[in-house]
């Protein structure tokens, strides 16, 4: 789109008339829309005397403005100055000199950057940074595109491509209504095979298919710029996705769009020229701005470059380009942030996407609410910015926008409106009104064209002009669509349509240079693929981003190293220099095979990472960045970078610490198998979240294979007491596989001593080695020693020969997943396209009943066009918040920043004010301190906040509602419940709960959400709409009903424009009903801003600009600004006119004076004091006379003295105030509603509640299954033991999920407590009441099949004991991730600790090493403090006790006694002195066959076990529980993580 320009005797723009910088006298003229590509030149001159004169005319002060953010001239002076740097063609310096003498003509000197031609003078007062970000925009530009001199020195084609679309349609799963997913219906699904089967025969339901566009038609050439316009839910992110050719998600399309001459099929061969900038601002949170754009970069340098120039330096000037294009230079080294990572703002991280986008060089562009959080100012450079960019490279743009000005309307060619999924116009952008008041619509006054033309689609927000009505005007979708059909509009955009298809072919050479730009702009290696850099480049390039993201992920670095090193000392001061005996065999094991599992299970942390992940890889693999497959390898690539030293150093401190074998070979083997068992197991995780939908489906499924790797790994059981159709999995068996090569490795090199303990007989008068056998297995009699490969062959059937071949098969698998990995990542996605379905709850007989009493009251409101009113809301506010002299500071490093200046305000009853000013400008942070929600800084000075001229009270934040900026709620709850909660714990508890929930009801009126009423809230990106979700943030305050003050956050942030209002008017109804209210506001159209009667507008640093009434149509606030120097004309929109005006944006203030200093030394700033002092005055006396006529004190007319009112202000003298409650509800009524809501949310949470029923079923039976009817054998009894260690496995289930969910409750906790809704322990005992039902319901399904497949002991006495046990360990579990949880300030934090507490608490219970091995400084006092020793310590006793032990022939220890003696008379003296087991053949004079236990006693008593003390440990048990408990009250109580 060329720019527009003026004859000699044309007149400005129209849109240059009416921007209210246009009067101060600049010389350039604005980039306007234009009907046609091909109606103007880019180097048409402009009549710039005519120019002139109008703004003296407009402008009799002479006040001077600096120059606009964007300009067209000053893009060409840039495009022209860089072919000269790029190409240093003389050709280039002529076009430069050429354009600087034009732009220099007849103007107020500037810096050449700031003068650009085609720009109107009423933008030619822009942004500063807005100038800079031209320049740096087009510096991008033209080194990404180079300019038309450069591309044809360097033998770079232009790239152009239309977009061509005719009866479009798309369809999409979605639009409808469900109920809610419970906990039940979880289980139900589960075991639900048939109908999963007969969807995928095509044969049983389906889901609702829906049609989300429907015949869309249009035509959008190169250098056009077509604005999309509608309601959200009406189709606009669809429409702009798919045109921009991402149709993965979507069910079906018809119709025909093309791209030129290409398909949408062939186009796809083209993907990263034509892409879509989603609303959403996805990025590594670690990277810094510069890395995230220095890595698109990398990924898009085109092959073929301008003269002079290597990659690097390209590289590094489109960097800085880039920076100050977006004046975003300051954040060059901050990283991006993301939830848990603190960086850059809202607004700057938009401003990161799009340069993001830019990267790519694509020629069709879609920007889907890309000025979202952005203020009036910044949006207006934005779409300038975009405006030029399009005009200069004739790309191909289509932008959606929830928020237009009337100035940002005017920089588009075309506008498409929809209306539920139908086309209601597409045509020429300033001929858009004229279309709707033709078919009878009215605007509202001051109404801008984008807000006139989105209400036209909305039945409850048009309005129709006189003579029209639904009956002979357009009044849903089809209507609109049908007639748009039958209009000359639709007339001539078929004609439009027709001619450029006719021309298609005869611009055959251009698109065949199109191909061949692609081609070129490719490198070597890249050809044939939609990569602009070969498959090798892509992974250096990945490896590169991967490796600082690791790298700046200190925290996660730091802990990582923490964690291994932790865990090595841990277990190398366990196993302390394991002697090479017999004794240590089963320790050296236990060591082994620990080490293993921690190192294997550092690879599960991938997990959260490949999940988080996925939204940066699809918007990559969207802007061919980069093959997903890339990705994978180069992550693995760093990632084992990193752990391998870990592990290394891991290794060293257990292998050297513990005593095994010293070798070279041997420890480097070691080392190589766990580093292998982690690869592997890294790469079986990556496959595991690249198949998986969500983390529920991937935590089940890993759960499921990785227990069944553990248990088959050779070490909980054997391999040759495994049962028959489990052996197989050894084979494929990562654990099993890596742990056999270990135990291999060091036992095929030493031979034991046989340790005196393990020696039979042993003792007095048995001395001949001859005559005795070690009962390790693999011992032979007449020796004490014994060889460790026939310890692992007799022992665990492995044979040393069999190391490498293992090894090998390790490998395989890992090449085997590294392949899955690589393929899977290139077809694998999720997604859906259209709408998201609401969900309900089930109806109830009362809210049925109470639903239809509400859509009748709506009805009848529409059929008599009557609002509700705002007598339904009886609002008795009569305080005032007064605040002067208000500082406010915050501690930084080296020092303090002071965020809030000097300011002075007040609100009062039946006022709407505006809090206005600049991103930064301290908006929210007067908010906060006002609603005194700030815990950090210092307020100064102590009584600058005042409520009725007192200090606020304890009572205060619970008097004040605080609708936030983010809409924080319980998504589980319905938008009624989330009501009534808030009424129920808010409003005076002596108010009638029926009372309470009628006012609810009228609230559900008043914001108009009638049909949600039983809507579940749901999350963000799947629930209510962001505008829905905004009402129910302001209904939940409503619902508190205030007794003092509403503050609301942004109200409209993320809104359409019709929306917004809507929230504006609501608030104004409330104002009228006697509410005081102060809320914070960005890009407020005229119409929206006549709804306030006051303004405080505060400049950068916290100061103030202006405190006071606006008047009507602003006359009161235009007046102020015009006394000062600032002219704003009659058809100006005051607020985006202010701000301007002072520089609140990217623009420089009108005048030479500081607008803060012009504020303080005015008549109204010290009116407003006196107002203050006045309002205190009246106020302490009001106050104090009510209290005086309710005790009967005031008599008469009821005035007080003087002495009295000055008692009053120190609150003596008279009788005392009534003490204040912090608090509305007493204790027991707040523990019970928290509890009822706590109870249905998990009630509700189906798929948190049955995965951990899940994995506890699936655990319990696969551990069944693998001990199946365990005998009475000897190694039974170890069996035995290790079913009871199974029960240590749930912590590592149930502890991970809770932390989750805890912090997920508290951060809504945080939100509800600062409303002093209710306390930190009632929250706390919320939480742990609601998950008691589920504890209980896990504890039956885990210990019903671990316990009786088995075959454990059956008595009741002592199942019932072994169920008490497996029930506390729940308890137990989850009370310690609720502890651990409340400790800490975040997920990832508490998350650090699970695997450090898990493997402390499984290595120190006795298992692994018995208590008698561990080294004295750990048994004395870790082992008794370890809650599992007190568990393992109840059960195995009560399992093992008077069982008796019938030894397998396999099991029993042969040796010979003396000649002439039987086995029975040799053995008396030893069983007699206490020695335990017995002999199998004890009248045999040979071959005596010796069992090693007679009962179970026997196995247990060596390990300081006693059957009498199990109810003690039983009680130390609960005891842990308790504390954990205790933990979780005071951290609830006395710690607090939401710092502000």
């Amino acid at each position: 789109m060329a720019p527009a320009v003026a004859n000699e005797t044309s007149a400005p723009p129209a849109a240059a008339q009416s921007d209210p910088r246009y009067q101060h006298g600049k010389d350039e003229v604005e980039v306007a829309p234009r009907p046609s590509v091909s109606s103007v030149s880019t180097t048409a001159t402009v009549d710039l005397d005519n120019l002139r004169e109008e703004a003296r005319r407009n402008n009799p002060t002479g006040t001077t403005r600096p120059d606009p953010g964007v300009s067209v001239e000053n893009a060409v002076n840039e495009f022209e100055h860089l072919q000269r740097e790029l190409s240093g063609l003389s050709r280039a310096s002529r076009i430069r000199s050429r354009t600087d003498s034009r732009a220099s003509h007849n103007r107020i000197p500037l810096d050449t950057e700031k003068t650009v031609a085609g720009k109107s003078a009423d933008d030619a007062h822009g942004d500063d940074n807005g100038d800079e970000s031209s320049e740096d925009r087009f510096d991008l530009e033209s080194y990404l595109r180079g300019s038309l001199a450069a591309e044809r020195a360097a033998g770079i084609r232009p790239k152009h491509i239309g977009v061509y679309w005719d009866q479009f349609s798309v369809r999409g799963m979605g639009g409808t209504s469900n109920y809610v997913r419970t906990f039940p219906d979880a289980i139900v699904g589960f075991f639900d095979v048939i109908s999963p089967l007969l969807r995928w025969m095509g044969r049983g339901p389906r889901g609702k298919q829906r049609t989300i566009l429907e015949n869309f038609r249009g035509v959008c050439k190169p250098g056009e710029m077509v604005l999309v316009l509608g309601k959200p839910g009406s189709g606009c992110t669809t429409f702009l996705k798919t045109i921009a050719n991402q149709r993965y998600g979507y069910t079906g399309f018809d119709g025909e769009v093309t791209y030129g001459p290409f398909s949408a099929k062939e186009f796809e061969d083209y993907r990263g020229e034509c892409v879509y900038n989603q609303e959403d601002d996805v990025h590594h949170a670690t990277l810094t701005v510069e890395q995230t754009l220095a890595f698109a970069l990398d990924t898009k340098v085109a092959g073929k470059l301008p003269e002079g120039m290597t990659k690097a330096k390209f590289k590094a000037q489109v960097v800085d380009t880039m920076l100050k294009m977006f004046n975003i230079e300051h954040t060059r080294n901050t990283v991006v942030g993301g939830p848990f990572v603190r960086g850059i703002s809202g607004g700057e991280k938009k401003r990161v996407s799009i340069a993001e986008m830019l990267c790519t060089n694509a020629c069709v562009v879609s920007f889907d609410n890309s000025t979202r959080g952005l203020d009036a100012s910044t949006a207006l450079d934005f779409v300038k910015c975009l405006r030029a960019y399009c005009t200069l490279y004739q790309t191909t743009t289509f932008v959606s926008l929830y928020q237009a000005s009337e100035n940002i309307f005017s920089q588009f060619d075309k506008v498409l409106v929809i209306d539920g999924g139908r086309q209601a116009y597409f045509g020429p952008a300033q001929e858009a009104r004229g279309y709707f008041e033709s078919l009878g619509f009215e605007s509202r006054p001051r109404q801008t064209t984008p807000d006139y033309v989105t209400g036209c689609t909305d039945e409850y927000e048009r309005i129709y002009a006189p003579g029209f009505s639904e009956e002979n005007a357009p009044h849903d979708p089809p209507s609109l669509a049908a007639a748009f059909d039958r209009s000359t509009f639709a007339a001539r955009l078929d004609d439009e349509m027709a001619a450029y298809k006719a021309t298609l072919p005869e611009e055959e050479e251009k698109y065949h240079d199109f191909r061949l730009a692609v081609k070129e702009s490719k490198q070597w290696g890249a050809g044939g693929t939609v990569y602009a850099i070969p498959f090798y480049r892509q992974i250096w390039a990945l490896i590169k981003r991967q490796f600082v993201l690791k790298w700046q992920d200190k925290v996660a670095l730091a802990l990582a190293w923490f964690r291994t090193i932790i865990i090595a000392i841990v277990l190398a001061t366990l196993y302390l220099r394991l002697p090479v005996t017999t004794e240590s065999a089963f320790g050296k094991g236990g060591l082994m095979f620990i080490s293993l599992l921690f190192n294997a299970f550092e690879a599960f942390a991938e997990l959260s990472t490949i999940m988080l992940g996925r939204g940066v890889l699809n918007k990559h693999r969207a802007y061919a960045f980069h093959r997903p497959s890339a990705l994978w390898l180069a992550q693995i690539i760093v990632d084992q970078a990193f752990a391998v030293t870990r592990i290394f150093v891991f290794c060293i401190i257990v292998y050297f610490a513990s005593d095994l074998y010293r070798s070279p070979g041997a420890f480097f083997t070691f080392f190589l198998m766990i580093l292998s068992g982690n690869i592997a197991m890294t790469l079986f995780v990556r496959i595991v979240g690249c198949i998986s939908p969500d983390f529920d489906y991937a935590n089940k499924m890993a759960v499921v294979i990785v227990t069944l790797f553990i248990i088959t790994s050779g070490y909980l059981i054997q391999y040759q007491s495994e049962k028959v159709w489990l052996r197989w999995i050894y084979y494929i068996n990562i654990l099993g596989l890596v742990f056999s090569a270990m135990m291999e490795n060091e036992f095929s090199h030493i031979t034991m001593v046989c340790s005196p303990e393990t020696l039979i007989p042993s003792g007095p008068g048995y001395d001949d080695i001859n005559h005795q056998v070690c009962t390790l297995p693999g011992s032979v009699y007449g020796t004490n020693m014994v060889s460790g490969t026939a310890y692992i062959e007799q022992g665990f059937s492995y044979s040393p020969n069999d190391l490498w071949r293992n090894w090998g098969i390790v490998f395989a698998i890992i090449v085997f997943f590294l392949f899955l990995n690589v393929i899977l990542g290139e077809i694998v996605r999720f997604g859906m396209g259209g709408n998201a379905a609401l969900v309900y709850s089930r109806p109830s007989k009362e809210r049925t009943q109470l639903n239809k009493q509400l859509l009748e009251k709506r009805d009848e409101r529409r059929r008599t066009k009557k609002e509700a009113t705002s007598s339904e809301l009886s609002i008795n506010s009569k305080s005032i918040l007064t605040w002067e002299a208000l500082n406010y500071d915050v501690p930084v490093a080296g020092g303090t920043r002071r965020l809030l200046d000097n300011v002075y305000g007040y609100v009062k009853p039946g006022s709407l004010t505006a809090l206005m000013g600049a991103s930064g400008a301290g908006k929210t942070t007067l908010l906060d301190v006002l609603a005194a929600r700030k815990n950090i800084g210092v307020i100064s000075p102590s009584r600058s906040v005042l409520v009725d001229g007192q200090k606020p009270g304890k009572q205060f934040q619970r008097s004040t509602s605080y609708a936030e900026q983010m809409d924080v709620h319980d998504p589980s709850q319905t938008v009624r419940e989330a009501f009534r909660f808030s009424a129920d714990l808010r409003q005076p508890y002596e108010t009638p709960r029926a009372e309470k929930y009628a006012y609810v009801e009228e609230i559900i009126g008043l914001l108009e959400l009638e049909e949600l009423a039983d809507c579940i809230i749901g999350l963000p990106e799947a629930g209510l709409t962001v505008e829905q979700r905004k009402r129910v943030t302001i209904g939940v305050e409503l619902a508190a009903r205030p007794e003092m003050l509403l503050f609301l956050d942004e109200p409209t942030s993320g809104l359409d424009s019709q929306s917004a209002y809507n929230i504006i008017r609501f608030l104004r109804k409330l104002a009228a009903a006697g509410q005081a209210i102060l809320c914070t506001i960005h890009q407020p159209n005229a119409a929206l801003f006549d709804q306030f009667d006051r303004l405080l507008l505060l400049r950068s640093g916290g100061r103030c600009i202006y405190f006071g009434d606006i008047g009507k149509d602003a006359d009161i606030l235009r007046a102020y600004f015009k006394r000062n120097g600032a002219v704003a004309k009659d058809t100006d929109n005051v607020a985006e006119f202010m701000l301007e005006a002072i520089g609140a944006g990217s623009s420089p203030r009108i005048g030479n004076r500081d607008w803060a200093e012009l504020w303080a030394e005015s008549p109204e700033f010290v009116e407003v004091k006196s107002s203050i002092e006045t309002i205190k005055a009246e106020r302490i006396e009001a106050v104090r006379r009510e209290e005086l006529e309710a005790s009967g004190v005031v008599g008469g007319d009821g005035n007080l003295t003087l002495e009295q009112v000055k008692s009053a202000a120190t609150g003596t003298g008279i009788r005392a105030v009534a003490p204040q409650k912090e608090y509305a509800s007493p204790f027991i009524h707040q523990v019970r509603i928290v509890v009822h809501r706590t109870s249905v949310a998990l009630f509700r949470e189906a798929n948190y509640q049955f995965s951990r029923l899940f994995n506890h079923v699936v655990i319990a039976l696969l551990t069944g299954l693998t001990y199946l009817n365990l005998d009475d054998s000897r190694s039974s009894l170890q069996y035995k033991v290790f079913v009871m260690f199974q029960v240590t496995v749930l912590p590592a289930l149930i502890i991970s999920p809770v932390e989750v969910m805890y912090h997920i409750k508290r951060s809504i906790f945080f939100r509800e407590s600062s409303s002093k809704m209710y306390s930190g322990p009632v929250f706390a005992l919320g939480m742990l009441v609601a998950e008691l039902p589920y504890a209980i319901l896990c504890a039956v399904a885990f210990f019903l099949p671990l316990y009786y497949m088995p075959g454990l002991q059956t008595e009741t006495s002592r199942a019932g004991l072994q169920f008490f046990f497996v029930l506390i360990t729940e308890l137990f579990s989850i009370t310690l991730g609720q502890a651990l949880s409340a400790l800490t300030p975040s997920t990832f934090i508490s998350s650090q600790f699970d695997p450090f507490i898990m493997i402390t608490f499984a290595l120190f219970c006795g298992v692994t090493i018995s208590s008698a091995n561990m080294p004295a400084f750990w048994r004395s006092w870790l082992y008794q403090l370890d809650p599992f020793t007190r568990l393992i310590g109840g059960m195995v006793v009560t399992a093992l006790h008077d069982l008796p032990v019938v030894c397998k022939e396999a099991e029993l220890n042969v040796f010979q006694p003396p000649s002439n003696m039987t086995c029975e008379d040799y053995m008396e003296p030893f069983f007699s002195r206490g020695g335990s087991g017995y002999i199998a053949n004890p009248t045999s004079m040979s071959d005596c066959g010796y069992c090693a236990y007679k009962v179970g006693d026997q196995f247990y008593e060596p390990l300081n076990l006693s059957f009498d003390n199990r109810w003690r440990d039983l009680g130390i048990y609960l005891s842990f529980i308790a504390s954990n408990v205790i933990i979780i009250f005071l951290a609830s109580r006395f710690l607090n993580f939401n710092k502000r």
